[in-house]
């Protein structure tokens, strides 16, 4: 799921990679509207507050929600540079770093803040320290399904998949009905967990609050280790049978 790359990456690779890591964003992003009233899985919306802002010459506003767009891009750059950095040493756990700091920061996150009101300046920490994570993950699975994937924002996906369904009326041979089609499969994937996620962090969010983001980092370990399960696994079979 992360460790493979190039040919050797499959459909069902980008599936699985899709249908987990989603799930969790989506969890991330109720959490943190819920807790901050804050969008801290894209960063389309704080644009458009920055020009709010700035226009009614709300400037320490308007600079908050530069610092948010800046937490994202920050996230993003650090996950593909520690990813660069250790494909040079050891290809297969490129992944690893950028997926424990993540887990680490929802985890921090998530014991913070559930005994008291939060302060704003508290909560525009906490929407950074989210939109920095989901920077983090948007940039490894970028990096690591080679754009196929994106797991923490639905714009993109939803104008691909209104592009493809639209697509079905004109593709006429079988192979290329069946590749369109496993393309239109895999953003519904992104797109069902993503919102699952969502309804899932929801219902939980009035027990457990910020505690919620304990659940996705969670979930985002149990991917992870599913993964290194697997690997483990079948390079144990190829030992047996050679």
């Amino acid at each position: 799921m992360f460790r493979h790359k190039g040919k050797s990456r499959t459909y069902i690779h980008n599936l699985k990679l899709a249908s987990m890591l989603s799930f969790a964003a989506g969890m991330v992003n109720i959490t943190g509207i819920l807790s901050v009233q804050t969008l801290t899985t894209n960063i389309t919306g704080h644009f458009a507050f920055f020009a709010e802002h700035f226009s009614n010459k709300s400037y320490g506003m308007a600079l908050v929600s530069l610092l948010f767009v800046a937490s994202f891009l920050a996230g993003a750059f650090v996950s593909n540079l520690l990813i660069e950095a250790t494909l040079r040493i050891k290809p297969a756990i490129c992944h690893v770093f950028p997926m424990m700091i993540e887990i680490v920061m929802l985890n921090l996150v998530g014991l913070s803040g559930n005994h008291a009101p939060l302060s704003a300046v508290d909560s525009q920490i906490i929407a950074c320290a989210l939109l920095f994570a989901m920077g983090m993950q948007n940039a490894l699975v970028t990096s690591v399904s080679q754009s196929v994937v994106r797991t923490t924002h639905l714009t993109g996906l939803f104008t691909d998949l209104g592009i493809e369904l639209s697509q079905l009326f004109f593709y006429y041979k079988r192979t290329d009905i069946q590749q369109l089609k496993r393309s239109i499969y895999l953003k519904l994937a992104i797109i069902g967990c993503f919102f699952l996620g969502g309804i899932t962090s929801g219902f939980i969010y009035s027990t457990f609050r910020l505690k919620t983001l304990l659940f996705a980092a969670a979930f985002l370990l149990i991917a992870f280790y599913y993964d290194n399960l697997r690997f483990r696994y079948y390079q144990l079979k190829r030992k047996l049978q050679s």
